[in-house]
């Protein structure tokens, strides 16, 4: 096994969806054809919208496809220390600072953004003129104080990416009044944790790598994970895949009768592996894969793929 790591961290605030699944199943695919270490996060700091035993339905889902990873799982929230220490070095360095929110912010803040959906940017006009050097009060909200740079990176898939935070987002949260951290420190904190090396995802979190890369840097966190953003399973409409467009669960689909070959087969067509809708299993899709196969733009959910994975 070679000494680079990459991860998948689901969420499990609800049951995983075929766009989930390709965006597993690559990552587990690079993985495992270059010999990488795979970790498994769940990644459980979404507060409300955290359902009971959608973890456990997660895991088993993967399991049942296939998909393995090495060593035991993380779960984020059983150990929340590291998250505090982190925060404690950005506000010796005044790097952070308390601010107030509304509910709704809080609840966004703990998600994973997914592109610009929903943000709104926060100018540095509204920090305070004085901002503390100690992180003691886990219960109040925290900003990270965004500087002006443009954040360049070599992204596996994208390319050559430049971001600039300050006039995307402007100072994000890193900390909620939960007492828990938002999702760009959470993440950051726990990669380096893991030693992770490679980040897989969906490209609907290229703008968070800039952000991500800045608190490495804050931080002097090692080591600075190779991004590879892939592009989404979307709708009809264009929109990332989710409730709107039905019932895309694998857990549906597989209460229909579809075969993990079948929805790996699905997979392989929408990742360039095959020409057509046809059975695969894992291990073919394993070999068959590579980035130099997925096409570019994003891949429509259509009513063909509904139909031929009920086919089974």
């Amino acid at each position: 096994m070679s000494s680079r790591i990459t991860r998948l961290a689901p969420s499990p605030t609800g049951a995983l969806h075929l766009g989930n699944l390709r965006t597993f199943l690559i990552n587990w695919a690079l993985a495992r054809c270059d010999g990488w270490r795979i970790e498994m996060r769940i990644e459980d700091l979404d507060g409300p919208r955290i359902r009971p035993g959608a973890a456990q339905g997660v895991l088993d889902t993967l399991h049942w496809v296939g998909i393995d990873w090495d060593g035991p799982v993380r779960i984020q929230s059983a150990d929340l220390d590291p998250y505090v220490a982190a925060m404690r070095d950005l506000a010796q360095m005044q790097l952070v600072y308390p601010c107030e929110l509304s509910r709704s912010e809080i609840e966004a803040a703990a998600s994973a953004p997914h592109g610009s959906e929903g943000e709104v940017c926060f100018p540095p006009s509204l920090r305070p003129k004085d901002r503390p050097e100690r992180f003691d009060d886990v219960q109040t909200n925290w900003r990270f104080a965004v500087d002006g740079r443009t954040i360049v990176f070599d992204d596996g898939f994208a390319g050559r990416v430049e971001r600039c935070p300050a006039e995307q987002c402007g100072d994000f949260v890193v900390w909620t009044r939960r007492g828990q951290p938002a999702y760009q420190l959470a993440v950051v904190v726990d990669d380096a944790r893991q030693g992770v090396t490679d980040v897989v995802r969906g490209d609907d979190l290229l703008d968070s790598a800039a952000r991500q890369i800045m608190l490495l840097e804050a931080l002097n966190l090692r080591p600075r994970p190779r991004y590879t953003h892939l592009p989404l399973v979307v709708g009809p409409d264009g929109r990332r895949l989710a409730k709107r467009h039905g019932d895309t669960r694998i857990e549906y689909y597989r209460s229909r009768g579809a075969t993990p070959e079948r929805l790996i087969g699905l997979m392989a067509f929408w990742s360039g592996v095959q020409p057509r809708r046809e059975p695969m299993s894992l291990n073919e899709f394993r070999d068959g894969f590579g980035l130099s196969t997925l096409p570019r733009g994003k891949m429509t959910f259509t009513q063909e793929d509904d139909q031929w994975l009920c086919e089974a």
